[in-house]
């Protein structure tokens, strides 16, 4: 392997009819680790889940609470828990493995920020979300990817809505003072790209990936997958976010295809 490539999909949290689906896109795909929002426990969850641990991924998924939200992790390379695992609220929110390179360990922090509305309720959840995030991640050092779905936007974003907050601009500014780079961003500075689309017509940049100082150098592609979201038959009602880096992983596994062990075993 010649690089180590990262996927964020948001999987809206699917029917069981709808992560098999899921599950034979995810599978083709060349990414090496799968960063998946939006989980639950649910039996199209559950589904992703098993067939990727039967067919040799490692899979990460500390299972949400019935009617929360989470992440999962599945990778093609071995893992183990990585910093910044233990987020002190809303802790399924935040899910850390890393892998092993060539230029030592990659840190791969999945992040699915609650989305809110105009209820104090909701605003508050999410702001202590974000300063949960912000007591338990690490500093910009090393190799390090925070990537997913963080339902916030870049305070340049255009269009500009009234409705975002100053803590959910800040969040975005946080990270980049603490010495993370947003990586379509730096590869695509004028670029209007839109994750999520609301039935009026809005584009929102929610799904990000940021990296390392560490990494700059080693970043090669970083672009949205737009037809997940946009295609006749859909998966999922955001696009997809993959990014490259010019790393050789040093501890792969062996996996199979998840649908063949799948018909095998169930």
């Amino acid at each position: 392997m010649t690089t180590v490539d990262v996927l964020t999909f948001n999987l809206n949290n699917p029917s069981r009819e709808r992560a098999q689906r899921q599950l034979e896109y995810l599978a083709a795909r060349p990414e090496h680790v799968l960063v998946l929002t939006e989980t639950a426990d649910s039996a199209g969850c559950d589904l992703l889940a098993s067939r990727f641990t039967v067919a040799g991924y490692d899979v990460t998924f500390p299972q949400p609470v019935r009617g929360e939200r989470g992440v999962m992790v599945v990778s093609r390379l071995a893992t183990r828990p990585g910093p910044g695992s233990v987020v002190g609220y809303l802790p399924h929110r935040a899910v850390s493995v890393t892998v092993d390179t060539d230029e030592g360990p990659l840190d791969v922090i999945g992040l699915y920020v609650p989305s809110r509305d105009a209820t104090s309720t909701k605003t508050i959840r999410k702001s202590r979300f974000l300063d949960a995030c912000r007591a338990a991640l690490p500093e910009g050092e090393g190799l390090r990817v925070v990537i997913g779905d963080f339902n916030i936007l870049e305070p340049s974003h255009t269009p500009r809505y009234r409705f975002f907050q100053p803590f959910e601009y800040g969040f975005y500014a946080w990270l980049g003072e603490s010495g993370y780079l947003d990586a379509f961003r730096a590869l695509h500075p004028e670029a209007l790209e839109y994750s999520w689309v609301g039935r009026t017509g809005d584009g929102y940049r929610y799904d990000h990936v940021h990296t390392s100082a560490g990494l700059a150098t080693a970043l090669i592609t970083c672009a949205y997958v737009h037809e997940v979201r946009t295609a006749e038959d859909r998966l999922t009602d955001h696009s997809a976010l993959t990014v490259s880096f010019a790393l050789r992983a040093t501890a792969p596994l062996a996996v199979s295809t998840p649908m063949a062990r799948a018909a095998a075993l169930f």
